[in-house]
């Protein structure tokens, strides 16, 4: 199967930004468009999901990422079964243990063991299965079981959290497009899937990174040098619990990242964030797909060889307008091998 394209937008005020975003990026071809879940940070994004859902017709939407802590389970079961009767069975589940969100309002992600217990009902019940929760029986009754099942993609990094997404996701959600360090990751989820007696070949592959076309190399790497910071807080927790020996997380991963990144959440996913600044140049060029429209096609040409299923753009860069019809007029049909892209 082709590669298809998704773009991640987060929900700043204007409300109406995001929705025009998601409609540009339906008519340049994209198939998902997804957004922040961090309710203190941004505006809060169910309702301007509801709205994109009405404004556009094909795009697939969802959040990149939600969680289970600052969201009840049921809550966002609930949430995602009302989006999908709205959008007419266009909703799609990103999910992890809960970064900015909880961060932000001094809490830590959600434990392994009680986000795999929310995963294993938040899943089936906004599908319409009834569940067991608190010792109690649940059945969301009015989901509309003629709509295509909304699908669980899971974010992770480290081994347990892979685990959990090879259990019960249907794919796997990575922030970075370094190839190698993805070959990894879907090893150790895919391991954990065969050994849950699911089919590992099953379990798809989202990657999520910006991408910045130029050809000022230079002028690129600073669009999207505040990424591999923001990769760099899940990566602190991985150090802190395996070490950075390579013996459980590959040092590709982890050599990067020094003791103390001075991460300020209030320029989280900002373009010149001043806790970007000990990101290398090396290090921009392998988490994300940056330089010339040839050089973009040529990576993305590997990340498919390797499986992956969707590439995302992060676009909280300039020029947003601009990155989202260089892939629609260039890059998705090359990709794709066909016409078309923009309308």
């Amino acid at each position: 199967m082709a590669l298809s394209f998704g773009m991640t937008v987060m929900p700043d005020p204007p409300y109406q930004r995001m929705i025009e975003l998601f409609q540009l990026a339906e008519g340049h071809g994209f198939e998902y468009g997804w957004t922040y879940d961090s309710h203190v940070l941004w505006q809060e994004s169910t309702p301007t999901l509801a709205l994109a859902a009405a404004a556009t017709t094909r795009i697939k939407l969802g959040h990149m990422v939600t969680n289970p802590g600052t969201r009840e389970p049921t809550v966002v079961a609930s949430t995602y079964a009302t989006l999908h009767d709205i959008s007419n069975g266009r909703m799609v589940m990103g999910i992890g243990r809960g970064d900015s969100a909880r961060r932000y309002i001094n809490q830590k992600p959600v434990r392994i063991a009680e986000f795999e217990r929310s995963l294993a009902v938040i899943k089936p019940f906004m599908n319409g299965e009834k569940v067991r929760w608190n010792g109690t029986e649940l059945e969301l009754a009015w989901v509309r079981k003629e709509l295509p099942p909304i699908e669980m993609h899971v974010a992770g990094y480290g081994p347990r959290a892979l685990a959990v997404a090879g259990r019960l996701g249907d794919g796997v959600i990575i922030q970075l497009a370094d190839p190698d360090i993805i070959r990894w990751i879907m090893g150790t989820a895919r391991e954990a899937a065969e050994q849950a007696g699911r089919d590992p070949s099953e379990l798809k592959c989202i990657v999520s990174a910006p991408s910045y076309i130029s050809d000022d190399i230079a002028a690129a790497r600073e669009q999207v040098r505040w990424f591999p910071a923001m990769v760099s807080n899940h990566v602190r927790d991985l150090i802190s619990r395996y070490g950075a020996d390579g013996s459980v997380v590959p040092t590709a991963l982890t050599d990067y990242v020094p003791d103390e990144t001075g991460y300020d959440y209030d320029e989280h996913s900002r373009v010149g964030a001043k806790h970007g600044g000990f990101v290398s140049d090396d290090i921009c060029d392998r988490f994300c797909v940056i330089g010339t429209a040839e050089q973009a096609i040529e990576k993305l040409g590997e990340l498919e060889s390797i499986g992956v299923d969707q590439f995302n753009i992060y676009l909280m860069t300039e020029g947003q307008e601009e990155v989202l019809e260089t892939y629609g007029r260039g890059i998705i049909p090359h990709i794709a091998g066909v016409t078309g892209g923009a309308a």
